[in-house]
């Protein structure tokens, strides 16, 4: 069974739908950060079947992690401190998320204008559902 050390100080993003890890790791840039990170794919999990877990060693100072809540609305994000768990979160949809959502309407400006960024605001909450500002494509997250 692999083990990986727990975290003195540092952020754990916990409940990670399988497979899903490495488009968060992506979006945070954590390649980036001067940290040690363990991503943990495909882990036993009792409630999900599997999941992904990552492990950030330090803080991510200025970062809205409920962000990812438009990415993977059922992670968990745990803060660490003294060897325990701080804060536990639960990242709701926010209402506005850019470069995050890629529109997937052919006819968008964002398909032509390269340089644009994605915008998409929550539209339905409830369904997770975002429409992209440009073109009022829907975007369903959950």
């Amino acid at each position: 069974m692999l083990n990986i050390g727990g975290l003195n100080h540092g952020i754990v993003i916990d409940h990670i739908k399988a497979g899903g890890a490495m488009k968060i790791y992506t979006y945070l840039n954590l390649e980036k950060l001067d940290c040690s990170v363990a991503i943990i794919k495909n882990a036993r999990s009792n409630k999900m079947g599997k999941k992904d877990i990552i492990k950030i060693e330090g803080t991510l100072n200025g970062l809205d992690l409920d962000v990812l809540g438009a990415l993977d609305h059922k992670i968990t994000i745990n803060i660490i401190e003294d060897g325990v768990i701080k804060e536990k979160k639960n990242p709701k949809l926010p209402e506005r998320v850019e470069n995050i959502l890629i529109c997937k309407n052919p006819r968008c400006i964002t398909s032509i204008e390269r340089n644009l960024p994605h915008v998409f605001k929550l539209s339905d909450r409830n369904n997770g559902v975002y429409r992209c500002i440009y073109c009022e494509q829907a975007l369903e997250v959950r």
